[in-house]
């Protein structure tokens, strides 16, 4: 596997395991919808939560979260309308991204931007 692919696949891992240490429930991990691909589906309480996880090995043109683009943000509404319809959910929902930086091997930095966009409004 290629290294940019395994740091996404163990960015993840670990984005699900922080996501489930702080109280979310996981309900769907890469679930797709034509070309959109949700990282992670989960519940806050009463809120359904789609997360964008992006993991990067190191920061020199950015943070993680930086590069989720307009694009990307169009393409996740699109897969949250489309398993919102298919799971017949009626309740609020939310866009967060989960920003992790790897550290040679020596662990990482993780932060969660909750309500970190909101598809269709400028940011």
């Amino acid at each position: 596997m290629a290294k940019h692919l395994e740091t996404g696949k163990k960015g993840e891992e670990i984005a699900v395991r922080f996501l489930q240490e702080n109280g979310l429930e996981i309900l769907a991990t890469n679930w797709r919808h034509k070309r959109a691909e949700v990282d992670v589906i989960a519940r806050d309480e009463k809120m359904l939560v789609f997360v964008e996880v992006k993991t990067r090995s190191y920061d020199y043109f950015g943070k993680p979260e930086e590069f989720v683009d307009k694009k990307k943000m169009a393409l996740l509404a699109k897969a949250a309308a489309a398993y919102m319809k298919e799971t017949g959910h009626e309740w609020a929902i939310r866009f967060d991204i989960v920003s992790i930086l790897m550290q040679d091997g020596k662990g990482w930095t993780i932060e969660h931007l909750k309500d970190a966009f909101f598809p269709g409004l400028e940011m």
